[in-house]
Order: structure tokens, then sequence, then C-alpha cells
């Protein structure tokens, strides 16, 4: 019986004796919330800390200084201004941090920020119509000066659900009131998302308008705000829009999983993030209405994404194009997208699947996305931050500041306040134990108060000394999680362990062991306790070599390292001599431990790896070389170096170090450098070759969105040499993108200030997945110039451009 079977069996059973509707039902485990968790740790604290102190502060300014606020004053005619900015879903960043600064002041009070909100919520009520309409590049006439503003190009009102994010926005500013509300008491912002969600009631109805919001998140800000006000229309209005999806024909595609009705989607497709919000609010919809046809469609779905679209990073999105989930096994490496936002929407889609099974399997793939690809996401300080978070860099990468689009700042803003929520959940008499954090609570169970107090150097340490003191002596079950990286077994079926577990889980009572047989992930200690007692629990951190469903072919031949919740990467820093990507593993080489205070104290994982050359007689030459692993969030702390996660211990899988020629020695320049995906000016002279021009995980330049325009790549050489002979691997993504092989290409070479055309002898040729070479006459030379005009209506790439 596979996963998803068992999974919609176990919900059904639940379910069969609730009664729904407005009766209450809800998940049948709770999660405890995170104002009842403080945290004492050094790991998760302080994130928390950094988080309050400079990320939120940090994203207030910046939603100030690029005018995100302003607008607000703009629309509610307190600002003489212009809108001002690229997305008309700008405001969500306001919102999101809002809704972080409020979960921080309910673990800490803070006056100056509670009033800070108070002014900015006022602006947002000023901007508000008096209908409860709220969408400010509207109401401030945007587009009657901004010609190019992307999603925001409607003339009226709800007239482009499609891109316009009008509905959008109203989802992300339900939770933040409903947040705020719940920190302060105050209804400032609650009554101005009633007022809205009213509008939206009165507005989408069978009859009326039938649309659908593009871009989902109003479906997790209705039940939200239902559980704030216990509107019963919220409710009913958020499944009506999730009954509405595949339906509506005005919005029809897999980008949106519009390209079908919801409840017969068993494959995860499309954009990442609008997929696993639109995923999430299924979940939460069926736990309070009982839609059994959702919890079937999220069940099959989930299974889907856990055994052939996760990465080991806990990521989701394989695809730049779309920032969309890719085909089942397309996992690429160094172009995976991985959004930071998507690592957030799986940890909230997981926790869900978690509330309704009570299995402990989405919680180890939460837990994998949360100390791996979510981390990942933001710089230590909390002042830098990823949007895509891709598993190997050849020149490697570096955080920014902020993005024109911010939705992953804004959302880490919100997200990283509210760790505390995942640790616990209950039900009956039941607690589950899901996080090992340090920390200590306070659990409501029935009428029985629990203080549970966890100490634990997690996830460094596996030791965890778990102290139990209810109110009163009582008879109930600690349900203590048995991680899916202790035993044999990933909760991913992509994913399996080369190093058996050699360490047994111990579990011991008062000093007393007990049996370790887990019942859906979790060993149940059912007894009557008291005040004092203590659990230990010891989860051996060994290290563990994984390697991957040979389906994902770029990962056949390498291993990723993984320790506890952190798989491990390699970068340049950490090798002798800076290579990472010439590097041949052995997978049964010892591996040692060491714990090192950089990157704010990390353990490392150290050992002996061989760079590989080719030889002039065609062989290969094996030179060792110490490494070290970091754990995948902190990598790109220090500078720009190559990095991978996944290491090749097939010698076929290494890019051996080739003997350096006219074109890797050469400066790259070029007519046009995009900032769209992963293209760099420096992958054409990287002796890589493609397996394919549609590679994306061999670098590769591309000129989109230029399109039918003719544009040069330039080599400037490190001297001047004789050369006759001209090769490039062109760059298509037939399927995918809007690059194709071009039309034409010409060699240009430099005589002084002008480049001239060489003097071909043969033709040249356009053709896929090869080299297309031309000859001319040799030329003395200092510089080449490679002109290549798109074909009409597409953009076009290179590969790699070789010089003889």
């Amino acid at each position: 019986m596979n996963k998803a079977v068992c999974f919609f069996l176990a919900a059904m059973i639940y379910m069969s004796g609730m009664v729904w509707g407005s009766s209450g039902a809800d998940y049948p485990f709770q999660p405890v919330p995170f104002t009842a968790v403080k945290f004492t740790d050094q790991f998760w604290l302080s994130r928390m800390e950094v988080n309050r102190v400079s990320t939120i502060p940090f994203a207030f300014k910046m939603c100030e200084d690029t005018n995100r606020i302003e607008n607000f004053k703009i629309a509610g005619k307190l600002s003489d201004k212009l809108w001002d900015g690229e997305f008309g879903f700008n405001d969500t960043d306001v919102y999101k941090v809002i809704e972080g600064a409020s979960y921080s002041l309910m673990v800490k009070p803070d006056a100056k920020l509670d009033s800070y909100l108070d002014e900015v919520i006022s602006y947002i009520a000023a901007a508000q119509e008096p209908d409860g309409y709220l969408y400010t590049a509207y109401t401030a006439k945007a587009r009657e000066h901004k010609k190019n503003i992307a999603c925001c190009y409607h003339k009226d009102r709800w007239d482009d659900l499609a891109s316009a994010h009008e509905l959008y926005n109203l989802g992300h500013m339900y939770e933040a009131a409903a947040a705020h509300y719940q920190a302060t008491g105050k209804r400032s912002f609650l009554d101005i998302a009633i007022k809205s969600a009213d509008l939206v009631v009165a507005t989408f109805a069978a009859g009326k308008n039938e649309g659908v919001p593009g871009h989902e998140e109003i479906e997790i800000g209705l039940v939200k705000l239902y559980r704030a006000t216990g509107d019963e229309r919220y409710l009913q209005q958020s499944k009506w829009f999730l009954h509405q999806r595949g339906r509506y024909a005005g919005i029809r595609s897999d980008y949106s999983q519009s390209h079908k009705p919801l409840t017969e989607q068993t494959e995860a497709v499309g954009h990442a993030v609008r997929a696993n919000y639109v995923y999430t609010a299924m979940a939460d919809v069926a736990a309070i209405t009982g839609d059994v046809d959702f919890v079937k469609a999220i069940d099959a779905i989930w299974q889907n994404v856990a055994d052939k679209k996760l990465y080991i990073t806990g990521g989701i999105g394989a695809r730049h194009a779309g920032e969309a989930y890719g085909d089942n096994y397309e996992l690429p490496n160094r172009s995976a997208y991985c959004e930071t936002c998507a690592a957030i929407a799986n940890v909230y889609w997981n926790q869900r699947m978690f509330l309704f099974h009570g299995d402990s399997r989405p919680i180890d793939i939460m837990e994998r996305s949360l100390y791996n690809a979510l981390l990942s996401g933001v710089s230590l300080d909390g002042m830098k931050f990823f949007y895509p978070n891709p598993l190997e860099s050849v020149a490697g990468h570096e955080r920014s500041p902020w993005f024109g689009c911010a939705c992953c700042p804004s959302n880490i803003c919100r997200f990283i306040a509210s760790v505390p929520g995942y640790v616990y959940a209950v039900r009956d008499k039941a607690i589950y134990v899901n996080m090992y954090v340090d920390s200590e609570s306070e659990i409501k169970l029935g009428d029985n108060a629990v203080n549970l107090r966890q100490v634990t150097r997690y996830p460094w340490e596996g030791r965890v000394e778990l102290t139990v003191n209810p109110a009163a002596s009582e008879k109930f079950a600690v349900n203590v999680r048995i991680p899916d990286w202790t035993g044999e077994f990933s909760s991913s079926a992509l994913y399996t362990f080369i190093d058996k577990a050699t360490q047994p889980v111990i579990i011991a009572v008062n000093g007393q062991e007990v049996a370790v047989e887990p019942l859906n992930g979790y060993v149940v200690l059912d007894r009557k306790w008291q005040s004092g007692d203590i659990v230990t629990i010891d989860l051996p951190m060994e290290v563990r070599r994984l390697i991957c469903d040979e389906r994902v072919v770029d990962n056949v031949g390498k291993m990723a390292i993984q320790r506890g919740p952190l798989v491990y990467c390699v970068e340049g820093a950490d090798v002798e001599g800076g290579k990472v990507l010439n590097l041949l593993f052995d997978k049964d080489s010892p591996l040692e431990v060491s714990f090192s205070d950089e990157l704010n104290g990390v353990v490392v994982i150290s050992g002996t790896a061989f760079e590989l050359h080719n030889k002039a007689d065609g062989g290969k030459e094996r030179v060792a070389c110490r490494f070290r692993a970091i754990p995948y969030y902190a990598w790109a702390h220090r500078g720009k170096m190559p990095m991978a996660v996944w290491l090749p211990y097939k010698q076929e899988q290494v890019n051996a170090i080739a003997a350096p020629t006219i074109a890797s020695r050469s400066k790259v320049s070029v007519s046009f450098l995009s900032n769209v995906g992963n293209t760099k000016a420096e992958f054409v002279n990287d002796q890589l070759v493609p397996r394919s021009s549609g590679d994306h995980e061999k670098g590769f330049l591309h000129f989109w969105p230029h399109k039918g325009t003719t544009e040069y790549v330039q080599y400037d050489f490190a001297a001047p040499a004789s050369v006759s002979n001209v090769s490039v691997y062109w760059f298509d993504d037939t399927g995918r993108g809007e690059c194709r092989i071009p039309s034409s290409w010409q060699v240009l070479y430099r005589e002084g200030d002008e480049f001239k055309p060489v003097q071909n002898f043969s033709d040249y040729k356009v053709t896929k997945d090869d080299f297309d070479g031309v000859s001319f006459l040799p030329v003395q030379t200092d510089g080449l110039r490679l002109m290549i005009t798109g074909q009409d209506n597409f953009s076009t790439g290179v590969h790699e451009f070789k010089v003889e």
C-alpha cells in the first residue's frame, strides 16, 4: 500500500467521526502555538533575534526606500507623489513584514515597533477605497504614467485576474491582519481586512464574477481570517476559489495549477510557490469542511513531490522558466531554482500534511526544507538573501540585500519569527515532539497543563533531555519522533543511504531504556507522568552518504553527505587548490567530524578527494587533496567560489581539469548580459561540454529577453595568437523557454581598433546538440568577436565557444 493511500485512509478514519461546517472541526493534530514555546538554544534563538533586530527593521527600511509604503499614502491621497515600483504585488512586501513584526511582538514586546505598525496601518487604511477595495497600483492610477508595470496591466478592477495579483495581495494582507490582531488585540488592521473580504465575498460567486486568482494565496488568508473572526463566509469563499480553479475558463494553465480541477490533479506542476500555497489551502479547507476529495488530491500530489520532485536540501522547483516544478525526476543542480519562498511554502504544506495524518514523514521533509533550502535563503547576519538556491555553482553566487521582486526577504521576515510553532503538536491525550530545540514550553493538554523542557545542542549533537512537568500527575502519551536520517530509509524514495546506520536510537525514561518501536515514525511513551520525569533521547549523528534514484540523470555516479538534519556541500575555500567541480570522491573513505568556529560555529566534515587531470595521452591523473564540507545553509559567506552538494564518486562524472586554451585564458565580454536565469559570460569558456543544447546543468550564456537581435560574445586573448578555427555549441531550450539556435553567425577578428570578418573556408552551419565549427584563413590577432543573429521572435545563447 503506497503512502498516498495510507494517508487517505487515515484521513477518512478521522473524518468519519467528525461533524463538519460551523461545528468547529479542524485538524485532528493541533500545533502548539509558537507563543507557548520559548527557545533557549544558540541555533534558532540567535536567528530569531537577528530577524527581530536586523532583518525586520531592514525590510521596513527597504519598503520605505523603494516607496512600497509611500504607495499606500499616494493611494490614500496623503502624498502628492506618483505611484512607484515595478510590480503591482509590491504591497505584499509591506504586509508580510507587518506579519513578521507582529509575530516578533508576541515573543518580545516592543513599544516603538508597535507604534510604527500603527502608523503604517493608518496608511493602509487611507489607501482602502470606501467599498473595501485595496490595491495601490490601481487606486493610485499607476497605469496612467507607468507603461510597463509587471503584474498591473488591468484597466478596471478584477479584469486581469491572471496577472494583476489583486487577490494575491489580499491574501497576504489577511494573514498579516490576523497576526496583528493576535499580537496586539487591536482591530485597526483586522477591520481593514474584514471590509476587504466582505467585498470579495460579494464580488466572487456563481452568477457573478466566477474568476480565480492567478497567484494563489488568498485561499490561505481567508481561512486565517475565518479563524480570527469566526465568519464562515470567508471559509466558504476560500473553498469556492479552490473549487473554481481549473473550472474557470479565464485561467487555464498548469503554471497556475488551473489546467484541470484541483481534485483531479495528482502531480505537482507549475510555479512552485503558487502550487504549494494552493496545496496548503486545500489542506486547511479540507480540515475544517471535511472535503475528502481535497484530501485525496493533496495526498497523491504529496507523494509525487516526495518521491519524484524533492531536492535533497528540501528545495522544490527545478526550473528557472516559470519558477516551476519540472518533470518527474527532473532535478538539475547548477540550474536548480529552489526559490526561498518555495522552501517556506514547502514547510507550510508539510506541517499541514502532518496535522492531517499524524505521520512523521511530512515532518522529516519539513525538517529537511527548514534546515537546508530555507536557511540557505538568508545570510547569517540576516541582511542578504538568495532568491534561487542552486545545489552547484561554477563561479560562485552571492546573496543580495534586496530584489525588485522582494517576495523572499519579506517572506523570511514572517517565517523565522514563527519557527517555535513547528516544535510540538497535540491530539487528545498525546503530545507530539516534532522538532528538537533547546527550549521551554507550556502546553495545554485537555484540562491539564504540561511544562516541557528540552536540553540539547541539536542540530550539532543528537542527545536530547526532555523533562516532563505536568501540573497534575496524569496518564498521557509523549510521542517522540525518530528522524528518517537515523535509519535505513529516507522519507523520500529518491534518496538511499550508502552508509548503514551503525548506532541505534536509544530512549530512556528516568534512566530505564524503552523499546524503540516507532508507530508512524514516533515512539509512543504512554504512561502516568509525574513532575520531573526525564526522557533522554540519543539520536546517533553519524555521517551518512546518500545516492539518488538513477532516473535523476544529473546525480548518477554522485553522492551527497548528510549529518543529522543537515545536508553538506563543498566550497572552493575548503579544498586544497580551490577546485570543487574537478574532484573525484571515494564513497567508502573515512570522514572526520570536528567543530569549527567559522560561519557562526558549525560542524565540518573532512576527508580526502582526488583532483582529476587530463593527460596528454588521453588518460587521467589523480592528485590527492584534502577537503572539508560545511552545512549547505552556510555556503556563499566567504566570497564567490565554486560549490557542489552532489559529489562524483565515478570518474566519468568528473569534469577533469583540461589544459589551458586560448579561449579559457581569454577575457569574455558580451553585448548584453541578462539578469534572468542561471546565465554568465564566463560559462562560454569554462571548457565544460554539455550533453545537449538543452542541458541546463553545464553553464550557458543567453540573451533573453532580446529576440531576433544580433548580439556578440567577445574574447580578448591573454596574448596575441594565430588562430584558424572556431567551434560553438549553441544553447536551445525548446520546450522550456524562448531560446533557440540562431538563424546565422559570423566570426570577426580584431585588427587594430576594428573587428573584421574572417575569410572562412567552410560554411557557418547551425545545428543542435553538437559543436558547429568554421575554418578560416589563419589570422594573427589578440581578440575575436562572435556575432550571433537570433531567429525572429526568439532569443539565443551559447554553451561553449572554442578557438584553435
